[in-house]
This record gives structure tokens, C-alpha cells and sequence, in this order.
């Protein structure tokens, strides 16, 4: 009888071991698993952290990026419109010439400013008003220095032309150092190297054709 007891206890026994250690083994795993969630959350903040951050998307634009595109965009505006009167105004071959290399070169980098302030969620400055908006900036012609050139034509065109385009692109390779001082986006700042580069070269062109007159 007494042993019969003592079997029984023993069976008893190891069965509530038994019992333990799966419901340990199952606390394990709930503690494993809630971990891993809770895991997940702390990843989260960051994952959605990333789309507002400075970059807006882009990783790698900042402040002075934007500020290049949205002022360079309506200076270049302002540069087609000088430029498209050449074609009926200017009677010297070199300026006509020189306006049409202004237009090749300029309206394709207008497309491609107003397409990486889209990718980074900016403002693309608006057409209206044509050259005449936002003169304010550096080299920009007021809407009276516009009004004369367009009015002028021959040598007189040609000369006005050139005086103003000079002052033009100063301005122009002036907020383009500054884009390459102050901006991250290494796109924006290699076209503002290429603006240095090839408005230069036609400030020196310009100053010697005015030479010429």
C-alpha cells in the first residue's frame, strides 16, 4: 500500500515538471515573439521618420539647393525671353548668334530645375509674368529695361542686348557659387559649376563684341 502510495506521488510529481516546463516554454516563446514586436515598433519612428526629413525624399538636398533652383528657374525664364528677340531685333550674326546658343543651352536646365523641385515636394516658381517676375534678384531686368529692348532693334538692339546680358550673367554665376558654397544636391551643384563655366566664357564674348560697337 505504501508503495502504491509513493508511485503515485512520483507520477504526480513528474507530471507537474512536466507541466512547468511547457508553460515555461511557452512564456519563452510569448517573450521571444513580444520582443520581436516590440522590435518592429522601435523601427518604426524611423522608417517613417525618413520621408520628412530635410531631404524630403531626396537624401541628399537641403535649403540652398532649393533656393538655387527656385531662383535660377525665372532668371533663365527671363534670359529666353531677352534671348527670342534677337531673331527679329539684333543685326549683328554673332549676337543672333549667341542668343540661340543662350536658348540651347538654358530652357533644358529650366526642365530639369523644375523637375528635382517636384522629386524634393517644392514650389516650381509659376510662368506668369514671363522675364518680368521676381526682377528683384541679382542681374534680373526690371520690367522697364524689358520694355526697351524689346522695343529697340539694329545696332541699338544689339548693343542694349549685350549690356544687359552681361549684367545678366553676372548675377546668374553669382547665385551659382553660391549654390556651390551652401548646397548639398551634387546635381545642382555640378550645373552651377557648368553655369560658371560657360557664362563666363560669354561675359568675356560679350565684353569683346561690345568692344567692337
Amino acid at each position: 500500500m505504501y508503495a502504491k502510495r509513493s508511485l503515485i506521488r512520483r507520477t504526480t510529481a513528474l507530471a507537474a515538471a512536466a507541466t512547468a516546463t511547457l508553460v515555461l516554454a511557452a512564456c519563452g516563446g510569448k517573450s521571444d515573439g513580444a520582443s520581436g514586436h516590440s522590435a518592429g515598433h522601435e523601427a518604426s519612428p524611423s522608417a517613417s521618420a525618413s520621408p520628412s526629413g530635410p531631404a524630403r525624399g531626396s537624401g541628399a538636398n537641403n535649403a540652398a539647393d532649393t533656393a538655387f533652383a527656385q531662383g535660377m528657374i525665372p532668371h533663365h525664364r527671363q534670359a529666353l525671353e531677352m534671348a527670342s528677340l534677337a531673331a527679329t531685333r539684333a543685326e549683328s550674326a554673332e549676337v543672333k548668334a549667341l542668343a540661340g546658343e543662350i536658348e540651347k543651352a538654358q530652357d533644358p536646365e529650366i526642365k530639369t530645375l523644375s523637375g528635382w523641385l517636384t522629386s524634393w515636394g517644392e514650389q516650381v516658381p509659376a510662368a506668369e509674368g514671363g522675364g518680368h517676375s521676381g526682377h528683384s534678384m541679382s542681374g534680373m531686368m526690371t520690367g522697364e529695361e524689358m520694355d526697351q529692348l524689346s522695343k529697340a532693334s539694329g545696332k541699338a538692339f544689339d548693343t542694349a542686348f549685350l549690356q544687359l546680358m552681361v549684367k545678366h550673367h553676372e548675377g546668374a554665376v553669382a547665385m551659382a557659387k553660391t549654390e556651390q558654397t551652401g548646397g548639398r544636391y551634387q546635381p545642382a551643384k555640378d550645373m552651377a559649376a557648368s553655369i560658371i563655366g560657360s557664362q563666363s566664357a560669354e561675359i568675356t564674348r560679350m565684353n569683346g563684341l561690345l568692344g567692337k560697337n
